[in-house]
């Protein structure tokens, strides 16, 4: 957690962004266009800047618990995560060239930021590294 003194405004604007964001994260379980993990992420960084109690809430959250702790520890993005993050951009696009009807300007600047986004997604490792010790010589 982030240890800082920070003004009573900006912890209690931290907190609020932090529930609001939870909420949007919790909805996005159940509506397929609204990412649910980029909003939790916001959570918890708010939450580590608000408030130690639903910052250590969300990170031992029995279903977002690991995937935040392994994000806010080693900045790690599981395989399925990031499967499912640039399967939903790539939908999002063939959707905006097929059927939206958006201005071609409009299209390339949602493909130049599903690139930017799916990029970054996949330069992030897809499990922790643990350093093993190396086995001891026998005698």
């Amino acid at each position: 957690m982030v240890d800082f003194v920070a003004s009573p405004p900006r912890r209690w604007a931290l907190f609020f962004l932090g529930w609001m964001f939870t909420g949007l994260g919790v909805i996005g379980i159940f509506l397929p266009l609204l990412p649910t993990t980029p909003f939790l992420l916001l959570a918890v960084w708010c939450f580590a800047r608000s408030s130690r109690r639903f910052h250590s809430w969300l990170l031992n959250h029995s279903r977002f618990g690991p995937l935040l702790r392994d994000w806010e520890q080693h900045r790690v993005i599981p395989v399925r995560a990031k499967v499912v993050s640039v399967t939903s951009m790539s939908g999002a696009m063939v959707w905006m060239v097929g059927w939206s009807g958006a201005p071609w300007p409009g299209i390339a600047a949602m493909g130049a930021v599903c690139l930017v986004g799916a990029v970054y997604v996949l330069s992030k490792p897809s499990k922790t590294t643990t350093a093993v010790p190396p086995a001891p010589e026998a005698p």
